[in-house]
């Protein structure tokens, strides 16, 4: 079977607003504020938690201050994970899209660096879990992206062969993980990142979801 492979924050869902809001939890514990802006730093966001904790430590001039960065990155996992689902939303068509693969006989699954347990959580508090056949997090395997091997396994456990597959993706850790792999890449031009995709080269770019089923079709015939 071929499959298609999607990352999840910035690709499936805006999960921004929600990453942005646990770190300046973490930032106002330590009587800081508000040092994130749910706006101009989403793009930060969806690099992940420690991206977040250093850009915000960076602004109030600590940026070596890793012993208070590994301090807060639990706090924040758990500020997140608490309210995971409050301001984050799937992108429009994106569900459409799946399903369209999988009536066309594609298997599709996730593979992010988001940590299982908590991609798990949002996936099922957005209600789409059961849409995906597979689920590969940050800490599902002792490797994450970009190396290729998380890809490889989200791809077997959609039922796939791992050199036909196709990940759909928002940064340049997607472009480089499918490079790695050998396979196509596709990124998403809505996120916040969007504007520089087309510099990463993809084999494809995608505007609306609704045009993906053909997409991947052309890049997997």
């Amino acid at each position: 079977m071929k499959t298609v492979i999607f990352d999840l924050d910035g690709t499936l869902a805006d999960t921004s607003g929600d990453l942005i809001a646990a770190a300046n939890h973490c930032f106002r514990a330590m009587g800081e504020g508000d040092v994130l802006d749910p706006s101009k730093d989403a793009g930060t966001a969806l690099r992940g938690g420690r991206a977040m904790l250093r850009l915000g430590m960076t602004r109030l001039g600590r940026a070596d201050d890793a012993a208070t960065l590994d301090r807060y990155y639990p706090v924040l996992l758990e500020a997140y994970g608490a309210s995971i689902d409050v301001h984050t939303k799937l992108y429009p068509h994106a569900m459409e899209a799946v399903a369209h693969l999988k009536d066309m006989g594609y298997g599709v699954g996730i593979c992010t660096n988001k940590p299982e347990a908590l991609a798990e959580t949002l996936l099922r508090r957005l209600g789409v879990r059961d849409n995906f056949m597979s689920m590969i997090g940050a800490d599902t395997l002792p490797t994450r992206k970009p190396d290729p091997e998380p890809l490889y396994e989200a791809a077997r456990r959609a039922g796939g062969d791992p050199m036909q597959c196709v990940l759909i993706g928002d940064s340049d850790t997607d472009r480089n993980t499918a490079k790695a792999a050998g396979v196509p890449c596709v990124l998403v031009t809505f996120g916040p990142a969007g504007g520089d995709m087309a510099a990463l080269e993809p084999e494809a770019l995608l505007q609306d979801f609704a045009d993906l089923p053909q997409i991947v079709d052309r890049l997997l015939a």
